[in-house]
């Protein structure tokens, strides 16, 4: 006997928010409650009727993540704050001069907020009602392509937030490609005889660039978010902030870390210096913020960067190669 339509509505809408729930629960939480079977069987199930009720698909739905859609060409779009690249440096010593006029420009030494530098691509995502409006990359600071329809496929990426959120903020990051799925891609890439990737970045930029969401659901992509903006933020500091961000729904690393010293900063610096080789995707180094919202804007911007922030970059590791034998 055929559903009814009411029906069909009201069973979308369950199964919409029983399976976002369970995604969250997997791919945030890492505390599933239920098999992949099962969350695999409702899925199709949702697939179906939204088949065969087209109307009644949810802005959220979790088939969203599948894919499916082509994008030929890429939107452009404005970005509501410029996304501003940060100051760096690969020296103590400079990094000593920045805490230095920190210290001299706000007459004390403030709390830092230390977080790893991930190596993906920039991205910045726009909520607005608690729903997903629209995902820019960086692109040259003030423009970037809307890659909204790629980046729904992404697990780690909420569709619907749940809590007490504000009503429209943005929240930038990383997309990162997990070292696990850049070798499975190179794998499969190697056995069609196309070219490998040379890194997780490329990679991770090339995907997000895909036409096919399909494909891009296959290269499981991940998301580390790192800054937050709008006008009704709970809290007046940066890592408050972005902890409140996880009730909400989103994957902040828990990696991030206050420090009250430069002394507690060059130690999360050595830590993870040597610690990034045992992390499951690739850093290059460790951004350093001003963690008061007041003393970031008493500090400032110069033309091109936040006189808050800076980032420490981790020396390129050195390999030698053996040559061992010369053909001709």
């Amino acid at each position: 006997m055929p559903m009814e339509r009411n029906e069909a509505r009201l069973r979308i809408q369950e199964l919409t928010q029983t399976l976002n729930k369970h995604n969250y629960l997997y791919y945030i939480k890492a505390d599933p409650e239920i098999s992949d079977y099962a969350y695999d069987f409702m899925l199709k199930e949702l697939e179906q009727l939204e088949l065969n009720f087209p109307e009644f698909r949810l802005p959220d739905s979790p088939t969203l993540r599948i894919g499916g859609d082509i994008t030929k060409n890429f939107e452009q779009k404005d970005h509501a704050s410029p996304m501003l690249s940060l100051s760096n440096t690969y020296s103590e010593e400079e990094l000593m001069e920045f805490h230095q006029r920190t210290v001299k420009l706000l007459g004390s030494t403030p709390e830092y907020i230390c977080e790893l530098k991930y190596d993906g691509v920039a991205i910045s995502l726009t909520y607005e009602n608690g729903l997903l409006l629209h995902a820019l990359t960086r692109g040259d600071g003030l423009r970037g392509d809307n890659v909204t329809t790629n980046v729904r496929t992404i697990r780690t990426i909420p569709l619907r937030l749940h809590g007490d959120y504000p009503k429209r903020f943005e929240i930038r990051g990383e997309i990162i490609m997990p070292h696990k799925s850049f070798q499975h891609l190179n794998e499969t890439r190697m056995n069609e005889e196309l070219a490998p990737f040379a890194n997780p970045r490329n990679a991770a930029a090339g995907t997000l660039k895909t036409q096919d969401s399909a494909e891009v659901a296959r290269r499981e992509l991940d998301c580390l978010l790192y800054f937050i903006l709008g006008e009704e933020l709970p809290y007046s500091n940066h890592y408050d902030n972005l902890k409140a961000s996880v009730r909400w729904g989103f994957n902040i690393p828990k990696t991030m870390t206050r420090c009250h010293t430069l002394k507690e900063v060059m130690e999360y610096i050595k830590i993870w210096e040597k610690g990034r080789y045992e992390l499951p995707y690739a850093i290059d180094g460790v951004v350093i913020k001003v963690n008061n919202y007041s003393l970031q804007q008493q500090l400032g911007f110069t033309a091109k960067t936040p006189r808050w922030a800076i980032a420490y970059k981790f020396k390129a590791e050195r390999a030698a190669t053996i040559l061992r034998e010369i053909t001709y």
